[in-house]
């Protein structure tokens, strides 16, 4: 095995852990507490709770429908790996549902909460390998080729119609906010998730003792420098400054060594989601 298909295994065996932990996160603690979600999932949960419809069945036959649309209207743009992550979410549930048919827990807030964590992080883990569970991302591409509006926006305004929609179903505010209390906690944990695991800090340093700050993130944190020329304006001298894109966990090193080489060294820190290129993240489409 090359490392090409090394690598595409990895990312199969990740949006296979992230499709499962995802399904687990409606199947243990949302359908049992009767608690609906956005995408199509939701669109499931909804029709099951109805009509004892299974969640696998809608998903899959309404997804397929996207994606033959999809196809038509946009072209073979989707991929491997969205059909992989409807088939494989579709049989995990089929595989699982039934299997916890009351709550784990007795409180329908942690219920909601558990299982919006659970579905964020497991889409984390699909969307950082590359994959998409397709459904509302689908519909939300093909509005957008005819309507200038973001897809994002597009999927808020879905999530929010389909939740709203399991009022018909259980004649309940109450559950109704809760299924808007999942939608909320999947979209931080997915933010989070991601943004974590890309959580990066972009440095810049000013210090008449560049050269020896420079390098030391070089060759001793092994990261990237970029000198550029500027001009203090209130000394009117002439000065250095360091610019670096490192990791946020190894910035505390970095610190304390320019402590160490010039403690009156200026120092600017900003966070940045997402950088990618040598010695960082690759870039997927």
């Amino acid at each position: 095995m090359n490392k090409k298909q090394a690598s595409a295994l990895k990312d199969y065996i990740f949006i296979t852990f992230g499709l499962l932990l995802f399904a687990l996160g409606w199947l243990v603690f949302l359908i049992p507490s009767e608690i609906t979600g956005g995408g199509i999932s939701g669109v499931g949960a909804v029709l099951y709770f109805a009509a004892k419809i299974p969640v696998s069945a809608t998903y899959l036959s309404i997804n397929v429908v996207l994606v033959l649309i999809a196809i038509k209207i946009l072209g073979a743009n989707f991929g491997v790996k969205t059909i992989y992550s409807i088939l494989t979410l579709s049989l995990f549930f089929a595989l699982f549902q039934g299997l916890v048919k009351e709550p784990i827990v007795d409180d329908m807030f942690l219920s909601a909460v558990l299982g919006g964590m659970a579905c964020g992080i497991g889409l984390g883990v699909v969307f950082s390998q590359g994959g998409s569970t397709g459904g509302t991302d689908i519909f939300a591409m093909i509005v957008n080729k005819y309507r200038n509006i973001s897809p994002g926006r597009i999927i808020l305004y879905c999530d929010a119609i389909i939740i709203a929609s399991s009022y018909f179903v259980f004649q309940s505010p109450e559950k109704l906010v809760y299924g808007y209390v999942s939608m909320w906690v999947v979209s931080y944990s997915l933010d989070s998730f991601l943004s974590g695991a890309n959580r990066s800090a972009q440095m810049f340093i000013v210090s008449k003792k560049y050269e020896k700050i420079a390098d030391f993130i070089n060759n001793e944190a092994i990261r990237g420098v970029t000198i550029l020329d500027g001009t203090g304006w209130y000394t009117r001298e002439n000065s250095k400054i360091i610019m670096s894109v490192v990791r946020k966990k190894e910035t505390s090193l970095i610190f304390r060594k320019i402590k160490e080489i010039d403690p009156e060294a200026f120092i600017t820190m900003a966070s940045v989601m997402g950088v990618y290129g040598k010695g960082f993240d690759k870039i997927k489409l």
